[in-house]
């Protein structure tokens, strides 16, 4: 449903448009980051659809300015909808909010409050210009900014989960074959987030098995995704097609300090970053790697491909906070196949992670789930980046 077409009556009227924002928004995605998905809708003095915008890149005009810039003169009187507040502050860009006044918007309707403390308290300057300003608790416009408001608040990035499994719950047989569960559509879709997200990131039991390139392959590029290895102690092959395509993408590996230093010293020579993370009982801990990561690449939507055993400690230490699961129509029907995820233990129900289905979409006769993992814990940190 395009912005052009007749909204519903007033009581959903500023839910409808703040959808067709979120909507544009995602538009932007692979181009923003570490800045957040953004989309807004200007209408006239008598209700009617005037412009849109979204935030098209880093560095350019928000969406805000974007959408006024097409509407002109005839916004003044108008109503702007926009999925984030709008910025106070002057970064890459001036203050939408000054955009804003400048525009004459006598109303404007935010679907998510921004946490970035460099941003200022837009919705206060729009409100001591004389602009109402109506706060709509809109679920769009909260996920399209929950990985930007994520790493400002832990320093970590969003992860984003990806497998296929059977209907039995196998990601491959008990020989380790998976190719392929998923559809060829499916897998094309991959591909394309691949384009589009910040980093990949797998483990080195994955990477011996499989030999992944980690890259997207047959679509159009937004963005090159480093790749990310979790491997203490240094196996990485260095005939690898990971390394084979360190033209393509950079690739880090989170390593042991007690990995063999001849081989940091191999791989640091084709190219290749080493993150070295001290271990706690044999295990590198995943937290502090991945803060440093973020903070050192930028990384805010970070996809993971790996097997059930870098998976289990991922979910021990609650790092995953989005699931995407293609369900394809097979059965496995062995105790032995491979799961997505091993290690855990709960005696009831109630102690099993509880995810929020968040939408469903089929590919060919696969169904793509997606789920969204609450956090435990929500340690505060600083973050580096803004709207």
């Amino acid at each position: 449903m395009s912005p052009l077409q007749t909204p519903p009556r007033v009581p959903t009227l500023d839910r409808f448009w703040l959808d067709r924002a979120a909507a544009l928004a995602v538009r932007g995605y692979g181009h923003v980051a570490p800045n957040p998905l953004v989309g807004c809708i200007v209408l006239d003095a008598d209700g009617a659809f005037l412009s849109a915008g979204f935030h098209r890149e880093c560095g350019g005009p928000h969406a805000e300015v974007n959408a006024l810039q097409q509407a002109g003169d005839r916004a003044r009187g108008g109503t702007l909808y926009v999925t984030l507040e709008p910025c106070h502050h002057t970064g890459r860009t001036p203050p939408c909010t000054s955009a804003i006044v400048d525009a004459g918007i006598a109303r404007v309707v935010v679907g998510c409050l921004d946490s970035h403390v460099l941003s200022g308290d837009g919705v206060a300057a729009l409100e001591q210009a004389n602009i109402r300003v109506d706060l709509v608790n809109h679920r769009a416009s909260d996920l399209l900014t929950a990985p930007f408001r994520y790493r400002l608040d832990t320093g970590l990035p969003w992860l984003i989960a990806k497998w296929a499994q059977t209907l039995d719950g196998a990601i491959a047989t008990r020989t380790g074959d998976s190719q392929w569960i998923s559809s060829g559509r499916s897998r094309a879709l991959v591909h394309r987030h691949r384009g589009r997200v910040d980093a990949i990131m797998t483990g080195i039991g994955t990477v011996l098995a499989d030999d992944p390139q980690l890259t997207a392959r047959h679509v159009r590029l937004r963005r090159s995704a480093r790749r990310i290895v979790i491997d203490p102690d240094l196996q990485l092959p260095l005939d690898s097609n990971l390394i084979d395509t360190l033209p393509d993408a950079p690739l880090s590996v989170v390593a042991s300090p007690t990995a063999d230093t001849s081989r940091r010293a191999a791989l640091e020579s084709r190219g290749v970053e080493v993150l070295t993370q001290a271990a706690e009982q044999d295990v590198v801990p995943l937290r502090p790697a991945l803060k440093t990561l973020a903070a050192r690449h930028d990384l805010t939507n970070v996809m993971v491909e790996c097997g059930p055993g870098l998976m289990r400690y991922l979910v021990k230490e609650d790092l995953v906070r989005e699931l995407a699961v293609f369900a394809s129509p097979l059965l496995m029907g062995d105790q032995e196949a491979i799961p997505p995820l091993r290690g855990r233990s709960p005696l009831r129900v109630i102690q099993a992670t509880r995810l929020e289905l968040c939408s469903m979409h089929r590919r060919d006769d696969d169904v793509l789930l997606r789920y969204l993992v609450e956090p435990v814990s929500n340690p505060k940190d600083s973050g580096d980046s803004g709207h």
